[in-house]
């Protein structure tokens, strides 16, 4: 089967690529072996939260010079930071192309609320998110924080105390809400995703905005767990029904806003024509004299030819690094990978402090071309979190390095093969 393009990755990275692509005309297919990474993420997106000195950053345009300074291979300093002023717009239309309501800006951080009470940096934040620096944008002074009693993914104490210590003036309340009983009697199915299907019916709305308006009085926002939000007429509807703004935070993995932006951005890749192979795994790739052959389980003998092939298989959790007893392997094509010599050196003790495995990746030339014995391979491109030189968590990066890339890699093949 030939195709223009094979990505190996079906997360944030590889179906950004893929829906650039497809919408300017190329054949892509998308080889995905399980659940995207985005399943217990947020929904919202960073851009560039701190420089590796730990400085924080405000505009991250402008802190594109000094990063560079401080880290030479960070995926944005090989790109330049005229690219990702031009690359950080075209990611924003792109998903609203696929119909994602996200607010935010490229040239200015706003925060969002996390789970522990902590506002996060962040570039874009789901519309029905908790956030703040953005015109406007709710002032969350006195909230409801809601939880759902004996849904332990949120709590709601720890969340309003936090606030509190902030000098916000919150107020936590479990919901009963006995339509959700069956769903108690079993705990591993007591899950957001679960809540949602009950919740985000008619019915579900009615007595959610019947419960909430007993406790909101004097209150002037509700912040409830992402428990519905897959539809977005939910939110609205409880919104007009209590007269007050809600906010939702994403739960513990599965994340709602995160599986909704997956959705998303799998529905738009398939309707603009591209092929998704999903559950299935590249067992092997050769390189041949006009592009890359590649091998899967499900189709056997029957090898997957292009011309060009974009690595957006990530990093250690979804196995697009391994890591050995004394070295990290790229395990699809073998690929040059940057890590620390020493095994020691790989993690530190502190779990809260900066662990530098997170930095380790494959190593590319500015055109995020991979090298393999220290040959660049041209018919090849690594993007998203199977790259080096970055912390994703301590820099507040990784939905940014992943859009960036993509739509980086995807404008080369556009440029090379129009």
């Amino acid at each position: 089967m030939r195709y223009d393009v094979i990505i190996i990755g079906g997360g944030l990275a590889g179906l950004t690529c893929g829906i650039r692509l497809q919408e300017q005309g190329k054949r892509c297919a998308l080889v995905s072996v399980g659940q995207s990474a985005l399943h217990f993420a947020s929904g919202a997106l960073d851009l560039l939260a701190a420089l590796p000195d730990g400085t924080p950053v405000g505009e991250p345009l402008a802190a594109l010079a000094p990063l560079t300074v401080q880290a030479p291979n960070h995926p944005y300093s090989l790109l330049g930071a005229e690219q990702i002023a031009l690359l950080a717009p075209q990611a924003q239309v792109l998903l609203e192309r696929c119909g994602l309501a996200l607010r935010g800006d490229s040239e200015r951080n706003h925060q969002r609320l996390t789970l522990l009470g902590k506002w996060q940096p962040c570039w874009l934040s789901p519309m029905d998110g908790v956030m703040r620096g953005l015109p406007g944008t709710s002032a969350w002074q006195r909230p409801l924080v809601a939880g759902i009693e004996g849904f332990l993914d949120f709590q709601a104490p720890l969340l309003s105390g936090a606030l509190c210590a902030q000098g916000i003036d919150a107020q936590c309340e479990d919901l009963r809400l006995p339509m959700l009983d069956k769903l108690r009697q079993n705990p591993s199915e007591f899950r957001s995703l679960s809540i949602a299907r009950v919740l985000e019916t008619h019915a579900g709305i009615e007595l959610l905005a019947e419960e909430l308006s007993r406790l909101i009085s004097d209150r002037d926002s509700v912040i409830l767990p992402a428990c519905l939000g897959m539809q977005p007429s939910s939110v609205a509807r409880l919104n007009s029904a209590l007269g007050k703004p809600v906010g939702l935070l994403a739960t513990l993995p599965p994340s709602l806003p995160g599986m909704r932006l997956h959705q998303a951005l799998l529905s738009r890749f398939r309707a603009v024509g591209g092929t998704v192979m999903a559950g299935d795994r590249v067992t092997g790739a050769s390189f041949q004299a006009q592009g890359i052959e590649v091998a899967t389980r499900a189709h056997g003998d029957i090898p997957l030819r292009a011309t060009k092939v974009v690595l957006a298989s990530g990093s250690f959790f979804s196995n697009g690094l391994v890591a050995e007893q004394q070295r990290v392997v790229e395990p699809v094509f073998g690929l040059d990978v940057d890590f620390a010599p020493e095994h020691e050196n790989w993690s530190m003790a502190d779990v809260f402090a900066a662990q530098p495995y997170l930095q380790f990746g494959v190593k590319v030339d500015e055109h995020l071309h991979p090298m393999i014995q220290g040959e660049t391979q041209p018919h090849l491109y690594a993007i998203g979190s199977v790259l080096r030189g970055y912390d994703p968590l301590r820099q507040g990066c990784g939905g940014g390095v992943s859009m960036l890339t993509a739509l980086s890699v995807a404008n080369d093949v556009l440029r090379e093969n129009p």
